[in-house]
């Protein structure tokens, strides 16, 4: 039994992170401190004054623990890491946490080439970013490569220099072929140069090389050659556009504007470089109950800079936040110089706030309708069904499949949905080990006590199986054994629901707790049951696709003797399974086209044997 009262005067007074649990060792809350005993303290103080959210949630705690850290600063980034691993109720999150674009310049290289990447290494190459749009960066790349005739091989320079003849990209005039000695290190430097310029902001310098390259083309009378120039001035154009908007020159800031209502927030910001607006993205996040405007830019700065390599030298933001110092401190340990967070009263910045936040306004109403209709399609259904079952909130859903033919090569299937949603990146394969043919209750049962003998891995709220009162009768065997050999027994209290199928082995409804569930075709619930169903579906189907194509399939039949491969596919044809030839007599087995008496006999021998 955990001991608050005790455990309270463990705490160590030094920097570091802490943990809030409910009852049900769910993380409802992360937070940081300068001194972990004075700050987790506070919460369980008699007489203390804390805000409704605050009382609400301490309320709910069971228990708790900390990490201690060397410095306020990296219980900081702990913070944000684990507030991005666990998602608590209690902590605004940024909802939109997917990884942006970012071009990467090679300049460790005698002869750089550009690359798309998503990854930002602790390397000494140069990133350029992020890039809300993955098309634009790919257009970015294509543009500067066929202007400047970059390397695009991986081929290292100079030690490789003619070695091998130039490529293809040589010979129809797209690289100048620096792996033959065709180009020098320095004539290559200059085109880097110009490729920097450009992103970094300044088109001029591309615009005016291309108008010369297409005078020359023209006045040469190489009209071909000349429209190809011309095609390159209108791509350059456009990716050129974005940085149309002039602010204050040579200055790298981001603007910061927020929008709010209810448990929903727009963040808008604007990539200001060199002193002109590059880009804008907005971000949603899900607020905590009675957040403070600044407790929510503060989340939303921890968690959005985490990940970003490029850190402007000063960030504008509405409002003041939370712990101001020690984010600066962070910050400008990321950079590797001075990071300013700035609240404008007056002047331009002010007014590109203003601008930022009226931006964040007009997205949330235009989405406030979309933002609802998508929430009744998720976690609404997931509401419904989980009170159609009488079960708690069933936040992840697992749900799972068996895929073979004729009982051969099995596979399973896992796909998650978290609130509603896929999440991709937790699918798992399976391949059946210990089962021999087409025994789907037996190979479900495998997967699911492979699936949860790995505690590490978030478990579900709720297992949905493709199959009826069976299936789910087999899952729940396997789990209590899982149990009986030293396995946590609240894997007993999982809901287990079969998803039961009409004539057209369509879903009609779900099997749990011995009774089955009828819904409404019509309604969300069912639709996303549906959805959930097609998708386990496929994602088998194409793992044993994927095997099948890589020559993996091997039937049990290809170790008779006598039975070729004609055979063998006339006897699935005859029969349609494997246990069916099995159990054949030899009367049957011989009105197969192309069997004689010896190869009949041949088959009835050997499944004797096996």
């Amino acid at each position: 039994m955990f001991d608050i009262s005790e455990e309270l005067k463990k705490l160590p007074s030094r920097p570091g992170v802490y943990i809030h649990h409910d009852s049900r060792d769910e993380i409802i809350y992360i937070g940081k401190a300068k001194s972990l005993k004075n700050r987790v303290s506070q919460y369980f103080q008699n007489g203390q004054k804390h805000s409704p959210k605050i009382e609400r949630m301490v309320s709910q705690i069971a228990w708790f623990e900390y990490i201690v850290t060397d410095s306020e600063v990296e219980a900081l980034i702990l913070e944000n890491n684990l507030i991005k691993e666990h998602h608590p109720r209690y902590n605004t999150r940024l909802k939109d946490d997917k990884t942006y674009p970012y071009i990467r310049l090679s300049v460790t290289e005698a002869f750089p080439r550009l690359q798309l990447t998503r990854k930002i290494r602790k390397d000494k190459e140069k990133y350029y970013g992020p890039y809300p749009n993955v098309y634009e960066v790919r257009n970015t790349i294509s543009l500067l490569n066929h202007v400047y005739h970059l390397k695009t091989c991986t081929r290292v320079l100079p030690r490789d220099i003619g070695k091998e003849r130039p490529c293809l990209n040589y010979h129809i005039g797209k690289c100048d072929a620096p792996c033959a000695g065709k180009i020098t290190a320095e004539e290559y430097a200059t085109r880097i140069d110009a490729v920097r310029k450009f992103l970094e902001g300044s088109s001029k310098e591309i615009l005016t090389y291309i108008k010369t390259e297409m005078k020359k083309a023209s006045d040469a009378l190489e009209y071909e050659k000349a429209g190809e120039w011309k095609s390159l001035l209108d791509s350059a154009t456009k990716v050129a556009a974005a940085q149309k908007m002039e602010y204050a020159p040579g200055e790298d800031r981001d603007v910061v504007g927020m929008c709010r209502e209810g448990f929903e927030a727009i963040m808008q910001v604007f990539f200001i470089r060199r002193g002109k607006l590059l880009d804008r993205e907005h971000f949603y996040l899900t607020l905590a109950p009675e957040e403070s405007d600044g407790e929510i830019l503060s989340s939303f700065i921890k968690q959005y800079y985490s990940g970003s390599p490029q850190l402007p030298s000063e960030i504008l933001l509405p409002s003041d936040i939370e712990d101001k110092e020690t984010i600066e401190a962070w910050l400008q340990k990321k950079a590797g110089r001075k990071v300013s967070l700035l609240i404008p009263q007056k002047g331009k910045k002010e007014k590109m706030v203003e601008l930022a936040e009226q931006n964040a306004r007009m997205v949330l109403e235009q989405d406030k309708e979309k933002v609802k209709k998508e929430e009744v399609r998720t976690k609404g259904a997931v509401t419904e069904i989980s009170r159609m079952l009488g079960i708690n909130y069933a936040r992840r859903v697992e749900s799972y499949d068996i895929s073979n033919i004729s009982g051969y090569l099995s596979v399973g299937s896992m796909v998650v949905f978290e609130d509603g949603k896929p999440k991709k990146n937790d699918y798992r394969k399976f391949r059946i080990k210990t089962v021999v043919g087409a025994d789907d209750y037996a190979s479900m049962a495998e997967v699911i006590t492979r699936r949860l003998e790995h505690p590490e891995w978030t478990m579900p709220d709720m297992l949905l199986i493709d199959g009826g009162q069976g299936q789910v009768h087999s899952v729940k065997e396997a789990i209590a054994k899982l149990v009986e050999n030293g396995a946590d027994d609240r894997l007993l209290n999982i809901p287990v629901c079969g998803m039961v199928k009409d004539d057209r082995h369509r879903t009609r409804g779900l099997f749990y707790e011995g009774k089955e569930y009828t819904m409404d075709r019509t309604k969300d619930p069912f639709r996303l049951l549906t959805r959930i169903q097609d998708e386990t579906h496929r994602f088998a189907i194409e793992y044993h696709r994927n095997l099948r194509s890589k020559g993996q399939v091997h039937s049990v039949l290809d170790d008779i003797p006598g039975i070729g491969p004609k055979r063998r596919l006339a006897l699935i044809r005859h029969f349609k399974s494997i246990d069916k030839v099995k159990e054949a007599s030899l009367e049957e087995l011989l009105q197969v086209e192309g069997m004689n008496e010896r190869a009949a006999q041949s088959v009835i021998s050997f499944f004797a044997e096996h």
